[in-house]
């Protein structure tokens, strides 16, 4: 069951991620389906991290035509499929089974020793997909970063701007949320906006102590959540577990 908490915040909570899988997993696939029917097709943002696992797994049994679906990354690490820490890997293993085995997925991988390096392949690459994407499925670190749009990141101005391409290059400042792996490539703001779902999923009281300082003043670039959190029209629903 979920419940609202006091409306300045937003915030609806779960008792566990799994009833957040099972209250979000209809809502996610009705909207692909209406997507379908409209248009043929629905495309499906989707993040890495553990706190959507259940709710992946929950959606890939849904009744849907995935055949008609295109799950895109959010945001990769500059690792190759397969390697630690890759996205990919991790949703082809939770999402990408059972019914959803049919849905097409995106990378973010390309060749080239940098995301730079990489930039106008993966560009190409999503130059069929339709943008915004039907549904938008966002995490949030500790540190206010959301997709790969990490406080002070060079390439974070290109990724918060309302207008451009859909993608670009981060080189993250590392930090303990980081990890060694700080050359990413992430989805813009100008990618997301006016997605029909957007989601922000967290868990735990660190991140929810997160999410209350980036729901404060201060800079975006301190939290790039904030980007999100402060907008009049691409604000997302935000959910929370333990």
């Amino acid at each position: 069951m979920a419940l609202k908490t006091k409306p300045t915040i937003g915030l609806t909570v779960h008792v566990d991620k799994v009833a957040m899988a099972d209250a979000l997993a209809g809502s996610i696939a009705t909207t692909l389906a209406n997507a379908i029917r409209e248009r043929g097709e629905a495309v499906l943002a989707v993040s890495g991290g553990s706190t959507p696992e259940a709710l992946y797994k929950r959606l890939a049994k849904a009744d849907l035509d995935w055949s008609r679906v295109c799950v895109v990354l959010v945001d990769e690490r500059w690792v190759e499929p397969g390697e630690a820490g890759s996205n990919e890997t991790f949703l082809r293993s939770t999402l990408m089974t059972d019914r959803a085995a049919k849905a097409r997925m995106v990378g973010l991988k390309a060749p080239g020793e940098t995301p730079l390096d990489g930039l106008v392949d993966v560009t190409e690459r999503l130059s069929d997909i339709h943008f915004p994407p039907d549904v938008v499925i966002l995490g949030m670190g500790d540190d206010g970063h959301t997709a790969s749009w990490f406080p002070r990141s060079d390439g974070l101005d290109a990724a918060l701007a309302e207008a451009g391409p859909p993608v670009c290059a981060i080189r993250a400042k590392q930090t303990a949320v980081t990890g060694s792996l700080t050359d990413r490539i992430t989805l813009t703001r100008a990618a997301l906006a006016g997605a029909g779902l957007s989601l922000l999923l967290i868990a735990g009281e660190g991140k929810k102590a997160a999410l209350e300082a980036a729901l404060g003043d201060g800079p975006v670039a301190d939290m790039p959540v904030r980007a999100l959190l402060r907008s009049q029209s691409d604000r997302p629903d935000i959910h929370w577990t333990r």
